[in-house]
Formats: C-alpha cells, structure tokens, sequence
C-alpha cells in the first residue's frame, strides 16, 4: 500500500520556471539500433554510475572513501579485486618502512575489507542467480567494522569506531552482523599471532601490568584531564598543518605537476629525507627512531617510571633495558628525548600524510598521543617521587586515547586503548581524556581528520560541509535547478513510449495526468513498459499506457522547502534512488543521487 510523505515547513514557494521535461518530439534516436524481433533496447546500463574517480585522492587514507560509498556515491573500480592486490602490495611495502615513515595500516585494512565484502556479495547474488536478499550497503558496512577489529584485534572498539567514522546514520539491524563478523575476525587475527608463535595465547594486544589494587590516586584525574587537554590543544594545531599540507601539495604547481606525472619519485624523495632526519646517527637518536611502531608504544606503556630506573638502570631485563637505552640515550635524558619526539613527529606525520602510498594514520597519532601522555606521566612521577608512585604508563593509555580521538573526533579509541592492553581499571581516566580533548578539538566546528580531507578534496561528503560550515543545514532544494528528465502522461501511446526507452537509460519513470499540468501519478517500471511494447506491438497507436500498466504510487514526494541535508538523509535512509519533487501535487524535479552530488559539489564551494 502506497503512501505519501511531505516533508518542509512554511508556505510554498513556486521554483522558477525552468525546461521541466523533455518533449518527446525533441529526442534524438542515439542509441544502437534494437535487437533483431524487439521494438526496444532491452540492455538498458546503470543510470547512475558516474565518473567520481577522476578526482582521485593523493592521500591514501581509506575511510573518507568507504564512507562516500556508503553514503551512496558511486565509484567504479574502487572495490575491483585488481585494486585488492595492488592495494595489498602497495600496504606490504609501506609497512616495511617501519617507523622511518611512521604510517600504519587501519585505513587500507578497511578498504581491503571492504573489497572482500564487495566481492562475497556479487559471489552471494551470481549464487542466487541475480537475487539479492541483502543490499550491498549492509554488506560494506559489516565489511568496514571487520577492518578495524582485524587491524588491533578489538571486536567491540572495531564496530564503535565504524559506527563513529562511516555513517551519519547507522541501521540498528546492522549491529548483530557487524559484532559477529568483528568477533570472528579479532580471534582469527590472534588465533594467527599464536599459530605465528608472536604469543603464546589468545590476549591483549599490548600486556600491561598496571597494579589493580590502587590503579590511581584521586587527585590524579585531574592530571588526566590535564592530558586530555594538551591533547585537544596539540591535535588542533595538528590538522591545521595537515590541511595546510594538502593545500600546500595541491595549489604548489611543481609539486602538483611531479604528483600527477611521477609519484614514485615523489614518493622517493619524500621517503629519503625521512630516512635521512630518523638515522640514529644523524637526529632519529634523540627520537628513539631505532624502535619500531610495536616497541614504541610497548614501551611507552610500561609501568615502570623512568625516573625510577634513572636512580638504578642495572640489571634491567629485555626488552626493558632496549627501552630503556633507547628513550635515555648516553648524550641525552628521557625528558629530553620525549621532548623532542612529540616536537618533531608532528612535523613528519604531515609530511607523511602527502605520500601517494596506502597507508593508515590511526595508529601513528595513537603512539603519539602515547607519547604526550607519557612526558606528563614522567613530570608527575618526578614531582612526587617523595610523597607517591605514580603510573606513567596510565598517562599514557589516556594519552594515546585522548590524542587519536581528538584527531579523528570519535569516542570509541578509549574502548580501543582498554581491549588493546586489557586495562580495565583505566577505563574513567581515558574516557575522561578523550572527552576533553573532543571538545577541544570540535570547539567552533573544526574539522576532523577525515571531514578535512573530505573539504581539501572536495568530495560529496555532505555531513563534513555541515560540520565546517553548520549554515548550509538550511539550504533549501529550491534553491538549486532540478530537472525532471523525461516524463510519461497517461495517454502515451506505443511509439511515444519505445523512442524513450530507445534513449533513455532509466529504470523508472515517472508519469503524470498530461504534459500540461505536470500532475504526479505515480511511477512505471521499465520492464514494465517493456512488457507493454512486446504484448502489443501489433494493435497500432490505439494503446494507451495506462489501459496496459500498473501504475506505482509514490511512497515519498519532496516540497521545494525541503533541505537539502533533509533529502540527504532521505535518501540514505531509505535507500531511493531517485525522490521526486512536488507542489500541490504538480510535478517540480527529479531528484536523483547523481543530482545530490551535483547540488553538494555547489555546495562545497561555500565551505
């Protein structure tokens, strides 16, 4: 049963006259002739299937594309099983630079997800022989939450974090799948750590021994929200020189040109001069760059104060003393040494981040956050050293909680932080931190690390625009031309009907009581018409469309008050592909996905 919803507030107010429809007396045959014996093209192609890879992203952070798919945007290609391999070689070299380009690999891991997911769905559809019980974007969604909890072994932190970063909505009958496959793939990724003898058993990604009976002082949750706060202040100036970076890389003509024609050798020389500043012998002695990304927050994490071992460092057991000689070298402190990483890695991450490569940036701002928590754990346990113990390894887990939410403006890395180390008892004072540095961060709408990219980029990601720029939530769809291609009247007869289906390449049309008055009927499917052609092909002119086709009620119809942010949604919600647009009931536009991402590139150009 049909029903109608209008949605927007207010008086009507009449869209300019514009060429609503196109007379069939206008078209132009274009297309091949129709198979032998059939009046019309029965091979009609996707209508909506647009050319959004020529604006490639540089940056190879994964999760504002995966998240544009989800939100409808067509991008032919991305999810082929050629890009899984290459993506797949791509990632495996990145990696193997290790901390000299300092990148990780959560981004990728979710694009590779996502193709595998892509790809079982079409294995699942052809299986069925072309019926689909479940859409692909269920599919892509569960796929996305198993990247991340494959990518640190954290079910329950993998599916916050997806729900957080990829949609603006999410579907509650998606939640039981996304936590099964997230489960399934966390123990198959430490299932293979044991098989790989990297752990003895199934545990926490990074162990920790932080004392259970007293975790913290009172007084110390101030000292968090101190670390919360460094962080929000640290990842504002962060993303400003990211998005610097980005703008820097594509105004800068050069640079622009070298990244266009030769990215290997952009990417060459970029990687040099990052391995030249982290060679021990030259400046990586005084950032500990002869750890590797694992060491690094291994150590970061420790328990033990450093200035405890400062007063005696002999006898230390491994990996402990390798920590230890590496943050305390014989020409420097501990202070000084984190001192100068958490200065310069900031530097070198942004550096990073222009590299072609494919690449993740989740896990670098976590040990860095790691990093800043660990100084002012270390400042503190000096301070009391007389009066207390403290844990600086605490201040870390906030810290790196902190600083990553901060970046990517989600809550859930305070989860991801507890099921990485297994650090229940630390669960207030990291909430506490990333809570705090949110609100830095988001203060007078900045955006995150993604809706950054996504306004760089200009990508037609409607909920980064409104998050930078929260005026255009009112823009209004009358205030953009809305064509309504071609329509069908009541009384179409045979040869009106197979000339549109000769041209046209949609799959629904919509028909109105006559080309005069515009009034909306209803839809009719292309089989349909199809249908219709074939069974009366021999009865002349004297057929009409609405003697021989069942009709469509339109289930939901748009005033021209309508937002667009209003009909974003919509669309999303509902899964339409196309909404129709009406005033008192006259037939005012067609507003498809491909019209959505016309209207949002106008407005990414007021962000």
């Amino acid at each position: 049963m049909g029903f109608e919803m209008k949605l927007g507030w207010g008086k009507a107010v009449r869209i300019p006259p514009q060429p609503l429809y196109t007379p069939i007396g206008v078209l132009k045959t274009t297309a091949p002739p129709p198979p032998s014996g059939l009046p019309f093209n029965a091979q009609p192609r996707d209508r909506f299937r647009n050319d959004f890879t020529k604006s490639r992203s540089r940056s190879q952070e994964d999760f504002y594309k995966v998240r544009a798919i989800l939100l409808g945007m067509d991008m032919p290609d991305y999810l082929s099983l050629s890009n899984l391999f290459a993506k797949v070689v791509g990632l495996t070299c990145t990696l193997a630079s290790g901390s000299t380009v300092f990148l990780g690999k959560v981004g990728p891991f979710v694009h590779l997800s996502t193709m595998v997911g892509a790809f079982m769905n079409r294995l699942h559809v052809s299986c069925r022989g072309g019926k689909q019980n479940i859409s692909k974007g269920e599919m892509l969604v569960v796929a996305s939450a198993v990247g991340v909890a494959s990518c640190f072994g954290a079910p329950i932190s993998g599916v916050l974090f997806s729900i957080e970063v990829m949609g603006s909505h999410y579907s509650v009958r998606d939640y039981c799948p996304c936590f099964f496959a997230a489960a399934c793939g966390a123990i198959t990724f430490r299932l293979l750590s044991v098989c790989s003898r990297d752990q003895e058993t199934i545990q926490a990604l990074f162990k920790t021994s932080y004392p259970a009976e007293l975790p913290f002082q009172p007084f110390e949750i101030f000292l968090f929200a101190l670390v919360g706060l460094i962080c929000g202040f640290i990842c504002c100036f962060y993303l400003y020189c990211h998005r610097w970076a980005l703008r820097f890389v594509k105004t800068n003509k050069p640079i622009s040109r070298l990244l266009a024609t030769e990215k290997a050798i952009y990417s060459a020389i970029v990687a040099f001069l990052l391995a030249c500043f982290t060679f021990y012998h030259s400046a990586g002695r005084f950032i500990a760059a002869e750890l590797t990304m694992k060491q690094l927050l291994s150590s970061l994490l420790d328990a033990t104060s450093w200035y405890n071992i400062s007063q005696n460092s002999t006898g230390l057991p491994e990996p402990q003393n390798t920590f230890w000689q590496a943050w305390n070298p014989p020409d420097g402190s501990y202070f000084k040494t984190l001192g100068m990483f958490i200065l310069t890695k900031v530097g070198l991450l942004v550096v990073a981040c222009t590299l072609p490569l494919p690449a993740g940036y989740f896990m670098p701002v976590f040990i860095y956050g790691a990093a800043v928590g660990r100084f002012v754990g270390e400042v503190s346990a000096y301070v009391f050293s007389a009066k207390l113990q403290l844990n600086p390894g605490g201040y870390a887990l906030a810290g790196a909680a902190a600083y990553s939410g901060a970046v990517t403006q989600t809550l859930s890395p305070a989860l991801l932080a507890i099921e990485m180390t297994g650090q229940c008892t630390h669960a207030v004072p990291a909430l506490v931190a990333t809570l705090i540095s949110n609100a830095v961060a988001r203060a007078k709408h900045r955006p995150s690390f993604y809706d950054g990219i996504s306004l760089i980029k200009k990508l037609p990601h409607l909920p980064s625009f409104i998050r930078a720029c929260p005026k255009l939530a009112s823009v209004q769809i009358k205030q953009f031309e809305i064509p309504t291609g071609v329509v069908l009247e009541r009384a179409e007869g045979l040869t009106s009907v197979q000339k549109i289906l000769n041209v046209n390449t949609e799959t629904e049309f919509p028909v109105v009581d006559s080309h005069d008055s515009l009034t909306l009927l209803g839809t009719v499917n292309r089989s349909l018409l199809r249908d219709f052609l074939y069974e009366h092909k021999d009865e002349g002119l004297c057929k009409q469309l609405e003697e021989a086709c069942a009709i469509q009620p339109v289930r939901l119809q748009l005033t021209p008050e309508t937002t667009v942010q209003q009909a974003h949604c919509i669309m999303n919600m509902t899964g339409e592909r196309c909404l129709f647009v009406t005033e008192n009931g006259r037939l005012c536009g067609v507003l498809t996905r491909n019209e959505m991402k016309k209207i949002i590139e106008e407005m990414a150009k007021e962000v």
